[in-house]
């Protein structure tokens, strides 16, 4: 068993050695998505709160919607300049909506629930994975003193 660990420190000590941190200026491709797909949910939000968007179970509270909204752009912003927290934030949403979309696809009831569900979770999936080695990226260069991460 210590042996199995001592390997699995060893490849990761390896990994990490061969992250190069980003170059000034540089937003790698699951960087830009994510931060678009913050800024889209933000827009998407107050646009449906200004139209009077009617919410199956409830009006949503005005508030909330306002909240949930300057979090999102907050994050997109902080996505966009490349800090840690910001990313670290938006795969913690990520992982929540995968997870809300895969125990939706339990209850679901027709087809488009079902491909919407999916669409969801490989989608979210996909992005997660990728936000991943970008976040260890933005690290490398604040361990290494090059870049202070925020």
């Amino acid at each position: 068993m210590a042996r199995a660990y001592a390997r699995a420190r060893e490849r990761d000590a390896i990994a990490r050695a061969e992250l190069q941190p980003l170059a000034p200026g540089e937003r790698p491709v699951p960087l830009v998505v994510a931060s678009a797909l913050a800024a889209v949910i933000a827009l998407a939000n107050l646009a449906l709160l200004a139209a009077g968007w009617d919410v199956r179970g409830g009006d949503p509270s005005t508030a909330a919607v306002l909240v949930f909204a300057g979090l999102m752009l907050a994050v997109a912003v902080g996505m966009w300049q490349r800090r840690y927290l910001a990313v670290l934030g938006f795969e913690a949403l990520l992982g929540l909506g995968v997870t809300y979309a895969l125990l939706s696809l339990l209850v679901a009831t027709n087809v488009t629930a079902v491909v919407l569900c999916l669409v969801i979770i490989v989608g979210g999936g996909f992005l997660f994975w990728k936000l991943v080695r970008v976040m260890g990226r933005i690290q490398v260069a604040s361990r290494r003193g090059e870049e202070p991460v925020g």
